[in-house]
């Protein structure tokens, strides 16, 4: 245990700030989800829930050792839900891949059609407010302002419905991690997590490349622009 302890409780000094390897290892894990994740690989799931598990002992520094001064609730909680739809995106994507030819992408990217595009975005306002309103119950366990509540859960929200829309095949989801990404990184490093901050921005960089790819996959897998089935049902085929 001794062991574990002192790799649990690793730390680093950059530029006079300390830092939890914990915080760069899960966000290491995080970036290497979102390239399997671009490339429509399966293991972009299990890979993901190790970063969110490292990341939660991170953010959640009320109960857990860490150099930073804030605990941000709304990130700690985002990386829960992570984990959950990444159970999830692993079985959709699992079940995709049945049928497919040998080293093909899991899935076939699709844009979200009218009425799923309108129902998330109606989701997204009605929990963001809810959201707000629930964190700034529980507090932050620091005078934070109004605007921090806000901030905090457009990024759990935002996370949410990215997570959920990259199970379902969604080109949609890149363009709501750079929303996501837009407010997450100037919190992040307003409240002390500079490696998280960081990698959000070279993230943010990342996942234009990664819709300019899934947009094409989109346009060349599906020409006619009909949503193709996420799992092939052969259960009639003759």
């Amino acid at each position: 245990m001794t062991v574990w302890n002192d790799l649990f409780d690793a730390q680093l000094t950059v530029m006079g700030h300390t830092i939890a390897w914990r915080e760069v290892v899960g966000n290491v894990f995080g970036l290497a989800s979102a390239v399997l994740g671009m490339r429509r690989t399966v293991w972009a799931w299990p890979v993901g829930i190790v970063g969110n598990a490292l990341l939660f002992t991170v953010f959640m520094g009320v109960w857990f050792a860490t150099p930073q001064e804030h605990s941000l609730f709304g990130q700690a909680a985002r990386q829960v839900f992570f984990i959950a739809t990444s159970v999830y995106g692993w079985w959709v994507w699992n079940r995709s891949r049945r049928g497919r030819a040998k080293g093909a992408p899991a899935i076939t990217p699709r844009w979200a059609t009218a009425a799923e595009r309108t129902t998330y975005l109606l989701a997204a306002v009605v929990l963001v407010v809810l959201s707000q309103w629930l964190f700034a119950q529980v507090g932050a366990g620091w005078p934070a302002p109004r605007w921090y509540y806000w901030t905090d859960a457009w990024i759990f929200v935002g996370s949410m419905l990215a997570t959920y829309a990259m199970a379902r095949g969604w080109v949609d989801f890149w363009l709501v991690w750079i929303a996501v990404d837009l407010v997450g990184v100037p919190l992040l490093w307003h409240s002390g997590y500079y490696p998280s901050a960081i990698l959000y921005a070279v993230y943010g960089v990342f996942v234009l490349w990664g819709f300019v790819v899934w947009r094409r996959a989109a346009r060349v897998e599906a020409p006619t622009g009909g949503p193709p089935p996420l799992v092939e049902d052969r259960t009639l085929a003759p």
